[in-house]
C-alpha cells in the first residue's frame, strides 16, 4: 500500500531518559517559561512513551502555575504556545498506539489553543495530524479535507517541508481511491519539492508511492527501479519504517510475477521489522500478503491463519481499509474449499465497508468474489448484480486514461528536471558570451583612452592618432563580429531546441504506443495463479528482448487435460508481438472452437487458420511460429511440436523427443504435425522453450550458449525445486550475457511430476 508522510512534530535531536529528568527536576525548582519549554520539547522525543504520560500532569502543573503568574504579554504566549504544542503531541502519542478517540480529543484542543494565538505553522501540523488519525479509520473524506487545509496554510506561510508532506498525503488516498491521474501528480509534485530541499526521508516515501502507482498499473519494472531507489535512500538514513514498506512492496511484486519464494522472503523481512518498531498497520499488511502468498501456493490453513492475524489487528486499530481485506481473503479461501455460506457472510462484510470508505480497489475485490459466490448457489439475479459492478469498478481502475495519466506524470516529471538542466546550461553559455563581450567593450575603451592621451601629446601627432583609430577599428569590427555570431548561435539553439522537443514528443508517443501494446499482449498470457493452478509444480521463464514481445506462452483446460506451450513467432518487438496475437488466437480456436485436444491435431488446425488470416493480405506474408506443445492428463503425456523439441529428465538423463521440420505458417511440403505420446514416472521434469536462451551470446569469448550447455545446466539443478530452478536459469542467463545485448526473446517452461 501506499505509505502516509509521518505526523509533523518540530525535528529536534532525541534525549536520552536520564537528561530529561535531569530537565524535569529543574524546572519544577525554576519555574520559568524556558524550563517549562526545554522540558516538553525533550519529553515528546523520549523512547519511552509511558514516561511521557508519567510527567504529563507535573509539566501541565507547571504551565498552569506560570500562567497564574504575574507574566506580560510575551511570556504567556509562549506558556500557550507550549501548551498547544504539548497537546498535539498527546494526541500523536494515543494516535501511534491506536487510541484514535483520545488522539482526535487531544489534537482539537491544540488546535483550538493554536487558532486563538493564529499559530499558522502550529495550525496547519494540527489539521495534518487530524487528517492522519481520520485516514486510519478509513474516513477519506474527513482526512482529505484536514490534509487540504493543511496544504493552503503552508503554501501561505512557504513551508516547503510541509507542503511536501500534505501533497504525498493527499495522494495517498487519491491512490486508495483508484484517482491514479491525481494520486501521481501529488507525487511528483512532493518528490520535486522535496528534492529541492533534501528531504531524504520525504523522497524515500515519494519513490514509494509513484512505485506503488506504477506497480497498481501492472508495469513492474518500474515500480521495482522506484522502490529500489527508495530503498537504497531508507537504508542510508536507517529509516526502518520505509524499509520495511519497500521490502513488502518488492514482495508483492515478486508475488504477482510467480516467484512465490522470493516473494515470501521479502515478505518476512518486512514483517521483522515492523514488529521490532511496533508498526501495527504495517504488521497487518505483511500478515495479509504472506497469506496471499501461501494461498497461491494451496496452502489453505496457514493462509487463514495469517488473514485472522490481520483481521485482528485491523480491527485493534479500527483500520477499516485493512478490515475490508481481510475480510475479503478469508471469503476467498471458504470460497475455494467450497463452504460458499461462510464466503458469503465475509465478502459481504467487506463489500459493505469497503462502500462505506469509498476504496475502489477493494470493492472491485469484494463483488468479484461475490459474483462467483452467488453464481455457486445459483443466485443468478445476485450474481449478475455483482458481476456488472464488478466490471464498472475494474473498468475505471484500469482505463486508458489511467495507463497514459501515470505515464504522462513519469515523463513530465523528467522533462521539468532536463528543462531545468538546460535552462542552468544555457544560463552558462550566455555568461560566457556576455564575459568576452565585456572583455572586448573594456579593451575598446581602453584603446580609445589610449588615443586620446596620445592626441593630447604633441610630438606624436596625427600619426599616433591614426594608429590608435586604425586600432579601435579593429576591435570595434571585432565587436561586431562577435555579436553577430552571438546571434546565430542563439538562433541555431533556438532550433535545437525545437527539434528536440518534436523529437521528446514522438519518442513519448511512440513509448505511449508500445507500452499500451505490451498490456494488450500481456493480457493474452495466462496469469501466474492459473498456471499454478494447473500445473503447481512448475516455472515460466519469461524474459522479452523488448518492451512487447514475439515469444509467448500458452495455457488451457480441455476436457482434464491441461494443455501448455512455449511459442515463438517470427522476429520481436513490436513485428513478434502483432504476429503472436494471430498465433494465440489460432491456438485458443483450435481448442475451444474445434474442440482439438491432441497436440498434433491442435497444430494442424493452427497452422491452417494462421494460413488463411495471412492470405487475407494483398502481399504474401511468411511469418507463423515454432512452437513445443503438450498435453498432460494425470501422468500421461503428449507432444507435438514445430522446430521446437521436447525434454524429459529422467534419474539424471535427458530424454529428447525431435519436433516436425516445419513452423506453424507457409511451407513448401506440409505434412501433418506427429503427436507423441509417453507415461510419466514421479520425479520426472518435463522442459520446453523456445531458441532465445541457447542462441544468446556471451561468456569470456562472446559465444553461444548453446543446447549442450543448457543440458548440463538442467541436470545439474533436478536436486533444486522448481522455483528455484527458474531463479538459477535466470541468473545464468544474466551472467553469460554479462553486459552484451539480449538477441532475441526467452521462453522456458519447466514442469516437475
Amino acid at each position: 500500500m501506499p505509505l502516509a508522510s509521518a505526523a509533523q512534530l518540530p525535528v529536534e535531536k532525541q534525549t536520552t531518559v536520564d537528561s530529561l529528568k535531569q530537565a524535569i527536576e529543574t524546572a519544577k525548582h525554576d519555574t520559568t517559561i524556558l524550563n517549562a519549554w526545554v522540558a516538553w520539547n525533550k519529553i515528546i522525543y523520549l523512547v519511552d512513551p509511558q514516561l511521557f504520560f508519567q510527567l504529563n500532569k507535573k509539566i501541565d502543573s507547571l504551565c498552569l502555575i506560570n500562567l497564574k503568574k504575574d507574566l506580560n504579554k510575551q511570556e504567556k504566549e509562549n506558556i500557550l504556545k507550549t501548551n498547544g504544542f504539548a497537546l498535539n503531541c498527546m494526541g500523536i502519542i494515543y494516535f501511534n498506539q491506536g487510541d484514535y478517540d483520545k488522539a482526535i480529543d487531544y489534537c482539537s484542543q491544540g488546535l483550538k489553543i493554536r487558532e486563538e494565538m493564529d499559530d499558522k505553522k502550529g495550525i496547519a501540523s494540527s489539521f495534518n495530524n487530524m487528517g492522519m488519525i481520520y485516514f486510519n479509520q478509513g474516513d477519506y473524506d474527513k482526512a482529505v479535507d484536514y490534509y487540504s487545509q493543511s496544504l493552503k496554510i503552508r503554501e501561505q506561510i512557504g513551508n516547503k517541508n510541509g507542503i511536501a508532506a500534505s501533497f504525498n498525503n493527499i495522494g495517498v488516498i487519491y491512490d486508495i481511491q483508484g484517482n491514479y491521474d491525481k494520486a501521481i501528480d501529488c507525487y511528483f509534485q512532493s518528490l520535486k519539492i522535496q528534492e529541492e530541499i533534501g528531504d531524504k526521508m520525504g523522497i524515500a516515501i515519494s519513490l514509494i508511492n509513484i512505485g506503488t502507482g506504477y506497480k497498481a498499473q501492472g508495469d513492474y519494472d518500474k515500480a521495482i527501479d522506484y522502490y529500489s531507489q527508495s530503498l537504497k535512500i531508507q537504508e542510508e538514513i536507517g529509516d526502518k519504517k520505509s524499509i520495511a514498506t519497500s521490502l513488502n512492496n518488492m514482495g508483492m511484486i515478486y508475488f504477482n510475477q510467480g516467484d512465490y519464494d522470493k516473494a515470501l522472503d521479502y515478505c518476512s523481512q518486512s514483517l521483522k521489522i515492523k514488529e521490532e518498531i511496533g508498526f501495527k498497520m504495517g504488521i497487518a499488511s505483511s500478515l495479509i500478503n504472506i497469506g496471499r502468498i501461501y494461498k497461491a501456493q494451496g496452502n489453505y490453513d496457514k493462509a487463514i491463519n495469517y488473514y485472522s492475524q490481520s483481521l485482528k489487528i485491523s480491527e485493534e486499530i479500527r483500520d477499516k481499509n485493512g478490515i475490508a481485506g481481510s475480510l475479503n481473503s478469508i471469503g476467498n479461501i471458504y470460497y475455494e474449499q467450497g463452504n460458499y455460506e461462510k464466503a458469503l457472510d465475509f465478502s459481504n462484510r467487506s463489500l459493505a465497508i469497503s462502500q462505506e470508505i469509498g476504496t475502489v480497489q477493494q470493492i472491485k475485490n469484494s463483488t468479484e468474489l461475490l459474483w462467483k459466490i452467488n453464481k455457486k448457489r445459483r443466485n443468478y439475479k445476485k450474481s449478475l448484480e455483482m458481476f456488472e459492478l464488478y466490471i464498472a469498478t475494474r473498468d475505471s481502475l484500469d482505463s486508458e486514461e489511467n495507463q497514459k495519466a501515470v505515464i504522462r506524470q513519469g515523463y513530465k516529471y523528467q522533462y521539468e528536471k532536463k528543462a531545468t538542466a538546460d535552462s542552468i546550461k544555457s544560463q552558462e553559455e550566455a555568461k560566457i558570451i556576455d564575459a568576452l563581450l565585456a572583455k572586448e567593450k573594456a579593451e575598446n575603451k581602453q584603446h580609445e583612452l589610449e588615443a586620446r592621451q596620445q592626441q593630447q601629446q604633441k610630438y606624436l601627432l596625427f600619426g599616433g592618432l591614426a594608429l590608435a583609430l586604425l586600432f579601435g577599428g579593429f576591435i570595434f569590427n571585432r565587436f561586431r563580429v562577435t555579436s553577430k555570431q552571438k546571434g546565430i548561435i542563439e538562433e541555431q539553439k533556438e532550433k535545437v531546441d525545437t527539434a528536440y522537443d518534436e523529437l521528446e514528443e514522438k519518442n513519448r508517443e511512440i513509448i505511449d504506443s508500445i507500452n499500451y501494446a505490451k498490456r494488450i499482449q500481456s493480457a493474452i498470457l495466462p496469469p501466474a495463479k492459473i498456471v499454478k493452478e494447473y500445473l503447481q509444480k512448475s516455472f515460466i521463464l519469461y524474459k522479452p528482448k523488448d518492451i512487447v514481445a514475439g515469444d509467448f506462452y500458452w495455457l488451457e483446460h480441455r476436457n482434464g487435460n491441461v494443455l501448455f506451450a512455449a511459442a515463438d513467432c517470427t522476429g520481436h518487438g513490436v513485428p513478434g508481438a502483432m504476429v503472436s496475437v494471430v498465433c494465440n488466437n489460432g491456438l485458443n480456436r483450435s481448442v475451444r472452437e474445434h474442440g482439438f485436444t491432441d497436440p498434433g491435431q491442435i497444430l494442424d488446425k493452427t497452422r491452417e487458420i494462421i494460413i488463411q488470416e495471412f492470405e487475407k493480405s494483398k502481399d504474401e506474408v511468411k511469418d507463423g511460429m515454432d512452437i513445443a506443445l503438450c498435453s498432460l492428463n494425470g501422468n500421461t503425456l503428449k507432444y507435438a511440436g514445430a522446430n521446437n523439441p521436447l525434454w524429459i529428465i529422467r534419474n539424471g538423463e535427458v530424454l529428447e523427443t525431435k519436433a516436425n521440420k516445419q513452423p506453424i505458417g507457409k511451407f513448401d511440403k506440409q505434412l501433418p504435425y506427429t503427436t507423441h505420446t509417453f507415461e510419466l514416472e514421479k520425479g520426472d521434469s518435463i522442459y520446453i522453450f523456445s531458441d532465445g536462451y541457447v542462441d544468446q551470446f556471451g561468456g569470456e569469448k562472446g559465444k553461444k550458449f548453446k543446447s549442450k550447455a543448457f543440458r548440463t545446466l538442467l541436470l545439474s539443478i533436478q536436486d533444486k525445486s522448481m522455483e528455484e530452478q527458474k531463479i538459477v536459469i535466470d541468473e545464468t542467463f544474466e551472467t553469460w550475457k554479462d553486459d552484451l545485448e539480449q538477441v532475441d526473446d526467452v521462453c522456458v517452461i519447466g514442469v516437475r511430476i
